[in-house]
């Protein structure tokens, strides 16, 4: 299923961008770094500016580019990956080691990685994923 697939495509953005569950609140330096990391996701000329300095953020970027196929479908993309980010932020507390781990094992168990997520956003990836399937044929 291309949810399967899906997941650690958004777990390799989260990691070129840049647990338990229960949201936890953030310290302020926290909060500020996953606020200018959603800015750069959601604006597409601040993404582009960031890419041109990162070969390993562009590398994913065009692996995303090639899944999505469409500028409309890719910014449907990061925007999802932003809501990830920010519930694995706040799962995390902030906490980038419990948020590596949570990535890592995202990798072996992208389904369990996924029920982490609130149902808003499970519903956000499901509706991409269709989204993808679709385009694909």
């Amino acid at each position: 299923m291309i949810l399967r697939r899906l997941v650690p495509v958004v777990a390799l953005a989260l990691l070129a961008s840049a647990g338990s569950t229960g949201a936890q609140p953030l310290d302020p330096r926290s909060q500020d770094a996953l606020g200018q990391t959603l800015q750069i996701m959601l604006d597409p000329n601040a993404r582009a500016a960031e890419l041109a300095k990162n070969p390993q953020g562009a590398t994913v970027d065009q692996q995303v580019r090639a899944l999505t196929g469409s500028d409309a479908l890719t910014q449907e993309f990061y925007a999802v990956a932003g809501q990830v980010l920010t519930e694995l932020t706040q799962n995390s507390g902030g906490d980038a080691q419990k948020m590596l781990q949570a990535v890592e094992r995202a990798k072996a168990d992208p389904a369990g990685f996924a029920a982490m997520l609130s149902p808003a956003t499970q519903q956000r990836l499901r509706e991409l994923a269709v989204k993808l399937s679709d385009q694909k044929r």
